[in-house]
């Protein structure tokens, strides 16, 4: 049995909260101390946990936590991946209560409570739950594999040190597969599990016209306004019916048998009308001849991420802006290679940019799509550690967000990885009012267990 004693449930809720109390923000230099501070704290927690050694390893921005427990080399070994920082809180005034002073309320998605706070389900949460399992596993002598982890402290911004330390430690990191808990499922009743990854590429263009700030009474046209211009150029990235209408960016696309696309329509159960109405929104838009749940999984899209630009203060200000900016993601489906389809952005923009104002594009960071072998025994593990936790199989499904170091895991390490995520869609990472449903996080600590159980036999 895999259930948890009420003692060891205010435990381990208690322990959460201390690792959601730390505002360990990647992106944010003034909290270099707390990303510090946060790596020693998770280290220990390691200790406690059962493994018999915990390092942390310095690189050139933030530290990567490393803790394993090698009970006999002849076992197969787990390889733990998550990220220990989170995104920034802001805006705060959108908070419900403080981002870092985690509580438990009741919600109608989350009857039985639900934790609020930033990093409660992305991805504090999740790799709690790892630490938890791995705990209980030890406690109760049932410890069938040898474990090792690795936490990191810069995935929410791109992860820029990790491929060095993934070089620099291959064989320190060697396992049989990879076990990331940074994905979500559809519901505790009909739980999905995430198969396939889309890739990103992001982008940035600055457009520069004149060479400062101009009156808009004196100036206003006689020149080009390098915010219109951007405007211009964002609004045609995408035609009508919802393509996007950069040359190549579907030549590598794979496209899904539509026998199998309605299999997985039917076997998903996913509702419509409850997915616009957790986002306040009367109606879906998107590329057309695909359902939602396409759309969102499947299919490559792209999105203006942020814009900005001229005086955007109190009150007015009459200027022509010297220049305007916007930041750019693509998500990427099987084949497509994120550097070909960031070539292909930059030369597309560059192609259209008129000459009355210069451009610059910028790669930010990026990463291919992943999908998941059926024939593999984490896979199959997976399925069966469900089948324990949930009574039903979960549904195969990929996932429409981006992971971009697990295809690096595997080009480097050479290893697979498996995605046993437990958040929901309403769970609002990234957002103001994170939440992750407490019912969830015990869920994820069983179903954990479950898949040590049937991936060491």
């Amino acid at each position: 049995m895999n259930k948890l004693s009420e003692e060891e449930k205010n435990k381990y809720l208690e322990e959460l909260f201390e690792f959601l109390k730390l505002p360990s923000i990647s992106a944010d230099s003034s909290h270099k101390n707390t990303m510090n501070e946060t790596a020693k704290w998770l280290s220990n927690e390691l200790l406690k946990s059962g493994c018999d050694l915990s390092n942390i390893y310095e690189t050139d921005g933030h530290p990567i936590v490393y803790g394993e427990k090698i009970i006999n080399s002849s076992y197969p070994t787990i390889l733990v991946y998550g990220h220990y920082d989170v995104q920034p809180p802001d805006p705060l005034e959108l908070w419900s209560n403080p981002p870092f002073e985690p509580v438990i309320k009741k919600t109608a998605i989350h009857p039985e409570g639900a934790i609020f706070a930033r990093g409660a389900c992305d991805d504090k949460g999740q790799v709690f739950m790892h630490v938890k399992a791995f705990e209980q596993l030890i406690k109760k002598d049932k410890l069938n594999c040898n474990v090792k982890f690795m936490i990191e402290g810069e995935e929410e911004v791109g992860s820029d040190n990790l491929e060095k330390f993934l070089l620099d430690n291959k064989s320190m990191l060697n396992a049989d597969v990879i076990l990331i808990s940074d994905t979500g499922l559809s519901n505790l009743s009909n739980p999905t599990l995430t198969v396939g990854l889309r890739g990103l590429s992001y982008m940035e263009i600055k457009i520069v016209g004149p060479n400062r700030d101009l009156h808009s009474g004196i100036y206003g046209g006689a020149l080009a306004n390098p915010i219109n211009i951007l405007s211009d150029i964002i609004s045609s990235l995408i035609d009508d019916t919802g393509r996007i209408t950069i040359p190549g960016f579907y030549d590598d696309v794979e496209e899904i048998d539509k026998t199998k696309r309605e299999s997985i329509e039917k076997i998903s159960n996913f509702d419509d009308e409850k997915f616009m109405d957790s986002l306040g929104l009367k109606e879906t838009k998107g590329e057309k001849g695909y359902t939602t749940l396409e759309r969102k999984s499947i299919r490559p899209t792209l999105d203006v991420n942020g814009i900005w630009g001229g005086y955007s203060g109190e009150g007015s200000k009459t200027v022509i802006p010297s220049e305007a900016n916007a930041k750019i993601s693509m998500r990427l489906v099987p084949n497509q290679n994120w550097e070909k389809i960031s070539e292909l952005f930059t030369n597309h923009i560059n192609n259209i940019i008129p000459d009355s104002v210069s451009v610059k594009v910028s790669t930010h960071h990026g990463g291919n799509p992943y999908v998941t072998p059926e024939n593999f025994k984490g896979y199959e593990s997976a399925i069966k550690a469900y089948r324990d936790s949930f009574g039903i199989d979960p549904v195969p499904q990929k996932d429409g967000g981006s992971i971009p170091i697990v295809p690096m895991f595997e080009s480097i390490l050479g290893i697979k990885t498996v995605l046993m995520g437990f958040g929901l869609d309403s769970d609002a990472i990234h957002s103001p009012d994170e939440n992750y449903g407490v019912k969830n996080f015990f869920k994820g600590i069983e179903t954990i267990q479950n898949f040590y159980k049937h991936f060491g036999n």
